[in-house]
């Protein structure tokens, strides 16, 4: 089992959203959250005063895998999220491995859980 994380740029949840469909992948948790790579932010007009927003919004994905959808989940999200840009700032996957899942309702554990 594994822990997959992304980080996305907001405008292409949906994509990553259908791709992960396509590949059988219907479970994850989104979440908005705030940071910055390589982009190192970018300034803006506010009252017309210049500051700069270093804190860019992004989309964070979290999503338990067994181990046979580990590889077709990761490609789902790199097509999903590059889109036809593929500009600085598309993104990053983290994977950690996941010791156990334990489904609250029945009390199924292990890669049935999830």
């Amino acid at each position: 089992m594994r822990y997959v994380i992304a980080i996305i740029r907001p405008e292409r949840l949906d994509a990553v959203k259908r791709e992960l469909q396509k590949v059988e992948v219907n479970r994850l948790t989104v979440s908005s959250v705030s940071g910055y790579g390589a982009q190192k932010g970018h300034l803006e007009i506010y009252r017309a005063m210049e500051f700069e927003a270093d804190l860019l919004e992004k989309i964070k994905l979290e999503i338990a895998v067994n181990d046979e959808f580990l590889h077709p989940t990761i490609e789902a999200i790199k097509k999903g999220a590059k889109g036809n840009d593929g500009h600085i700032g598309s993104g990053k996957i983290f994977v950690f491995p996941l010791e156990d899942v334990i489904r609250i309702r029945t009390n199924e554990n292990g890669p049935s859980a999830i």
